[in-house]
């Protein structure tokens, strides 16, 4: 089984990834933000590095549904390829941060990985507000996304009500994470865990 937890830049999701995998025995996939070469260069400079960012993802989601489709385990990864293909590119494009001529060669790059990747049995959609949002990416401290605009977070966060509810195929739970605090209150968490349950098992 193939789970994948999707949400903006801040809304929790490599928190929920860890304690699903705790409560659940599920293996995390986390996405390789740390060690991603073009981050630090794409905040100072999206235009220039958007490209070299997006396909260095691109390359790093493909690799992570590889390993995911041939594991016997039940795999929950932070962030998908499909998001990382219908949000954060098609903003990046959008916001004139890549060429069309750029946007084109990543598209087709996505075509021809697109035979071998699988929907997630369950994509768990963390929406939360931008003011949301910034407290948490404020409060973790990650240099390289102090300096980022508001507006780039809002764009994200339009693109992902259009990827969840328009564009993506699969099955879906969507939890609003404005006022719980699932990492600190075991309420909270097992609230989204009896939506899960309900959505996989039929349980509840």
């Amino acid at each position: 089984m193939y789970i994948a937890i999707a949400g903006n830049i801040g809304s929790g999701k490599t928190t929920l990834t860890k304690m699903l995998a705790e409560r659940y025995k599920w293996v995390p996939r986390f996405e390789s933000v740390d060690f991603n070469p073009y981050l630090d260069d794409y905040y100072k400079d999206i235009a220039r590095w958007s490209f070299g960012l997006e396909v260095y993802f691109l390359k790093q989601r493909f690799k992570d549904l590889v390993a995911i489709q041939q594991s016997e385990a039940t795999v929950v990864q932070d962030r998908s390829i499909f998001e990382g293909v219908y949000v954060f590119a098609a903003n990046n494009k959008a916001m004139g941060n890549m060429s069309d001529r750029d946007f084109e060669t990543y598209m087709e790059l996505f075509g021809l990985m697109m035979d071998t990747v699988k929907y997630p049995d369950l994509l768990i959609y963390l929406r939360a507000p931008v003011p949301h949002l910034v407290r948490n990416i404020q409060k973790r401290g990650r240099g390289c996304e102090q300096t980022m605009q508001l507006e780039y977070l809002e764009n994200l966060n339009r693109r992902y009500e259009d990827f969840v509810f328009r564009k993506y195929e699969g099955r879906t739970l969507v939890v609003d994470v404005e006022g719980l605090d699932f990492q600190h209150r075991p309420q909270d968490f097992q609230h989204i865990c009896d939506r899960i349950d309900a959505r996989l098992f039929g349980l509840f």
